[in-house]
């Protein structure tokens, strides 16, 4: 009997395993630890203007110049470190974008201070749940959302950038805030499956 191909998200084809790799065990997967959902939003942050795939093929090089995006490490970052940093030909050599990210470390520690989860702060804009989309092609969905434009917005105003409504917006799709998935590609249930409230 000839096997039936798995269909997943046309945006991930079988024939790229990067990208396959990356919808079948990260894309959607909810996440809560705040570190990491800042790590990621900095991650998306640096896709600006580029593709996702650009940025996967950089992704464990510009993790290590970053120190993981660790606010704690980064928001301390001198003005010779990130010089240093953007000689890296293995990242994303953007000034702008590098100092963005020095930036958005020292806000995430002042909104910590502050006494604000940063976890519990992005969900707040889902409702502390994923929303769960049922599209049947990827290219039906929304570039952005009243969500993300909600969470852009409070962004921009606590002082961080490069986190605009796309960017935001795929990025709660990137950690489960919102699952994508089209509904015949077995991630869809999956990634529902692994929500603990």
């Amino acid at each position: 009997m000839i096997p039936v191909p798995e269909v997943c998200c046309g945006w991930a084809p079988p024939g790229d395993a990067l990208y396959r790799g990356y919808h079948d065990t990260e894309w959607g997967v909810p996440v809560r630890d705040p570190v990491q959902l800042f790590a990621k939003l900095q991650l998306d942050g640096m896709q600006a203007g580029l593709s996702w795939i650009t940025i996967l093929r950089k992704r464990d090089s510009i993790l290590a110049e970053f120190d993981g995006f660790d606010p704690d490490r980064l928001a301390h970052w001198t003005p010779e470190r990130l010089a240093k940093a953007l000689e890296n030909p293995g990242i994303i050599r953007s000034p702008r974008k590098a100092q963005a990210a020095v930036r958005n470390a020292q806000l995430y520690l002042d909104m910590r201070a502050a006494g604000i989860n940063f976890s519990n702060h992005l969900w707040s804009f889902v409702d502390h749940r994923p929303v769960v989309n049922h599209w049947t092609w990827y290219r039906q969905g929304p570039t952005h959302s009243p969500q993300s434009e909600a969470m852009a917005k409070d962004l921009s105003k606590r002082g961080f950038k490069f986190c605009g409504p796309v960017i935001v917006y795929a990025f709660m799709q990137a950690v489960g805030m919102i699952n994508d998935h089209e509904v015949g590609c077995p991630r869809h249930a999956e990634v529902q499956a692994l929500w603990t409230p």
